[in-house]
């Protein structure tokens, strides 16, 4: 087999790009790219803009896809996906926990909700949308970080036999795309002596070459990546990067871990109180067996003799049984302390483990398997070999979104099923307005010469022009255009309606007020049955590729984060922007300060990631407040609650008195009942006293109970005039609260 050099990795790169950029994938693109320049309303080609400026037809277009699409984008992406993890055991469960943490920890650094709601767009607009997982090498001082980035569609190539929507069954997934020399060197300047060699790609040209009419849409292959502005021409080269699946043989190896110095010193005090427990049962049972024989041989059963050899049987019977005892203690507990780690390791590290005689003789057992791991193969022109390296996921990191899956690599966007409705809307819309201008700018039929053509092609439209013609010739006679047929608004009107039938988007979505229901179960049933296409489309593609997006940065965060680290997670939902620590991998140490293991040790921890359906949908507000405050009125909720799920100013200070008040209503509970036992106390006393004849020391009894009864009710007043003030406060605050929201929801329904 012959060997495979830096150079031929190259060439296969490149021989992989020439190969996956067939029709197919020029066919896909260019449907592809047609429904994107719709979008952004480029949706008429030169060809047709020369033909109606010809004709003196009106060149404006009437664009109904972009909002339909931009308000589907919204529903997708109000809010940022959670992903929940589940333990596989109960040492797991900690972890799990915090894998959420530490998603959103990365997501947030890397403006997750903005590349989300790009790659939504991508997926509606270009049939595809892609997320790479990846790691930023430079981040944290050098430490790095997981991070999420969004890849342009038209630079991804993906093997074209695969039949998965999320491309995991495809023997490759390359990236590919035109970058300028000085940008490659910038992004990779440990190659910088092997960029400069590069010769310029056969297939890629410089701007200054490209002869592009900018009339038209700006096509992807129009566009590079970082133009060197002070290089006389673009230097263009062309960058590949490919991720390939390869099998490679690892073992499962379980470790025999001993105890350590401390743990063996607190063993031996252990196996020395137990033994010492069986010993005293032991010496008691030979004080009863002597005894027994010391009768016996006074009762004359037996002679002394026997009863000396007895006597001695048992004794060393006894000692007998203190040392297996012993023995049998300290190899419990040497089991109950040892451990048997699992550890996952390559074969090479397998033999260099199981060379050494220190720690080959702990291994327990070792289980061969074969697991995929990502290959990265990097070169640049046509025969540059960069590097290759082993990603340690078993899953290629580059993570799509589909918007209608075809069973290819090749989606179909949202927009394509609009094109024609959008071409249908637009031509109807130029007839009209075309006819309208024939209607207010008259054509004329003249005899040649009957007329001076200058001043009336001039004037012949301003009103109240005397326009002139030569004697001895007709008049000239306008000609009237053909009225407009009423067929081209319904054109229109059942354009609109088909556009919102083909998106399932309908108008009332769009916030048009006319189409708005005047209840808020009303805006319930227009979300739940406008939303319902949507939904499908989340539950069949979005989700699914959402919590794979999940597993694949669990693979590659498990495998980054093996040290202690501490994440600053921010909440600014909490209303004060408060922050939190999470820590990983806390290292745990002895008495004499030897590292014994690791809490929340993320690395190997085992727990599987999955997407909270639903989670990015929009709520609506107020619709949930009404619910809210049925479960209040039907007592399922207390007011804290319910006052939570407000946008009311300051709510956490309101809940805070709320708290406080709930305490000193508890403490003049506290003061009443105490009162009431003193009042008892009092009368105990005066019976007492009457029935001992005392009566001097019943009044100056009831003079210092009487005192504490005063002193309690002033405490008591007081309580209670604490309470007025702060009740009435809250209800001010509330009330201004209150006040401020209704004119915050009323400025925003007027803007």
């Amino acid at each position: 087999m012959p060997r495979v050099t830096k150079k031929s990795k190259a060439q296969i790169n490149k021989q992989i790009w020439d190969k996956v950029n067939n029709s197919h994938r020029h066919r896909w693109q260019s449907v592809s790219q047609k429904g994107y320049d719709f979008y952004l309303n480029e949706q008429l080609t030169k060809e047709e803009l020369t033909m109606l400026e010809e004709s003196g037809m009106p060149t404006f277009t009437i664009n109904r896809i972009t909002p339909i699409i931009e308000i589907m984008k919204y529903f997708v992406t109000a809010n940022d996906p959670k992903w929940k993890a589940v333990g596989a055991t109960g040492d797991d469960v900690d972890v799990a926990q915090v894998h959420a943490d530490v998603a959103d920890y990365c997501w947030y650094l890397s403006n997750g909700k903005s590349l989300y709601s790009q790659v939504i767009l991508d997926s509606l607009t270009k049939g595809l949308g892609y997320f790479l997982v990846d790691i930023d090498k430079d981040a944290d001082r050098g430490v790095g970080e997981v991070c999420f980035k969004r890849l342009d569609p038209y630079d991804v190539f993906v093997d074209p036999a695969s039949r998965d929507f999320l491309f995991r069954d495809a023997n490759f997934i390359q990236i590919r795309k035109n970058i300028a020399r000085a940008r490659l060197i910038n992004m990779l300047p440990q190659f910088e002596a092997k960029i400069k060699k590069v010769t310029k790609g056969s297939d890629v040209v410089s701007y200054s070459q490209r002869d592009i009419d900018f009339t038209d849409s700006i096509q992807p292959e129009d566009l590079t990546y970082g133009v060197n502005m002070d290089a006389e021409d673009d230097d263009i080269v062309p960058y590949y990067e490919t991720y390939s699946k390869k099998k490679f043989k690892y073992r499962n190896v379980y470790i025999k871990i001993e105890p350590s110095e401390s743990q063996l010193v607190m063993l031996k005090e252990q196996v020395q109180e137990q033994l010492d427990s069986y010993r005293q049962e032991i010496e008691v049972g030979l004080i009863e067996k002597q005894m027994q024989i010391e009768q016996q041989v006074q009762e004359g059963e037996i002679i002394p003799e026997r009863a000396r050899l007895m006597i001695d049987n048992s004794q060393k019977m006894a000692a007998q049984a203190i040392r297996e005892r012993e023995m049998e203690l300290i190899s419990q507990a040497r089991d109950e302390a040892t451990i048997i780690k699992e550890q996952v390791m390559s074969e090479v590290s397998y033999k260099k483990f199981e060379a050494d005689k220190n720690f080959s003789k702990n291994i327990v057992d070792s289980v061969e398997f074969y697991e995929n791991r990502i290959v990265k193969t990097v070169s640049v022109g046509d025969d540059t070999f960069l590097y290759e390296s082993i990603i340690p996921i078993s899953e290629y990191p580059i993570v799509p979104i589909s918007y209608m899956y075809t069973g290819t690599p090749y989606p179909m966007s949202a927009v394509t099923p609009l094109i024609g409705k959008q071409q249908e809307i637009n031509k109807a819309h130029q007839i009209m307005l075309h006819n309208a201008n024939l209607s207010s700018n008259l054509r004329w039929m003249y005899e040649e010469g009957s007329v001076p053509e200058d001043e009336w092609e001039k004037y012949s439209s301003a009103p109240g022009a005397l326009l002139k013609y030569r004697s001895g010739f007709s008049p000239p006679t306008p000609i009237q255009p053909a009225p407009i047929n009423n067929a081209f608004f319904t054109v229109v009107q059942q354009g609109k309606t088909d556009a919102e039938y083909i998106s399932g988007v309908p108008s009332a979505m769009m916030g048009f007020s006319q189409d708005q229901a005047e209840t808020y179960r009303g805006l319930l049933a227009n979300d739940e049955f406008g939303t319902r296409r949507l939904k499908a489309w989340m539950n069949s593609i979005v989700e699914p590729s959402l919590e794979h997006l999940g597993r694949v940065f669990k693979m590659m965060a498990q495998k980054h984060y093996t040290i202690e680290k501490v994440f600053r997670i921010v909440q600014p939902m909490a209303g004060n922007d408060e922050e939190r620590e999470v820590r990983i991998n806390v290292n745990l140490y002895n008495d004499y300060g030897k590292a014994i293991g690791k809490y929340k040790d993320y690395a190997s921890a085992r727990f599987d990631v999955r997407i909270i359906a639903g989670a990015t949908l929009p709520l609506n507000r107020w619709a949930l407040l009404e619910e809210y405050f049925r479960w209040y009125q039907s007592g399922l909720i207390d007011d804290i609650a319910m006052l939570a799920e407000t946008d009311i100013r300051n709510k956490d200070k309101i809940v805070e008195r709320k708290s406080q008040l709930a305490q000193m209503q508890s403490q003049l509970q506290s003061v009443q009942e105490l009162i009431k036992d003193k009042d008892g106390t009092i009368e105990t006393l005066q019976r007492q006293l009457v029935q001992a004849g005392i009566k001097m020391k019943v009044g100056d009894a009831n003079t210092e109970i009487r005192k504490d009864v005063l002193e309690t009710e002033a405490q008591q007043k007081l309580l209670r005039g604490m309470l007025k003030v702060e009740f009435q406060k809250m209800r001010d605050e509330m009330k201004n609260d209150m006040e401020s929201t209704k004119q915050d929801v009323a400025q925003n329904e007027q803007s």
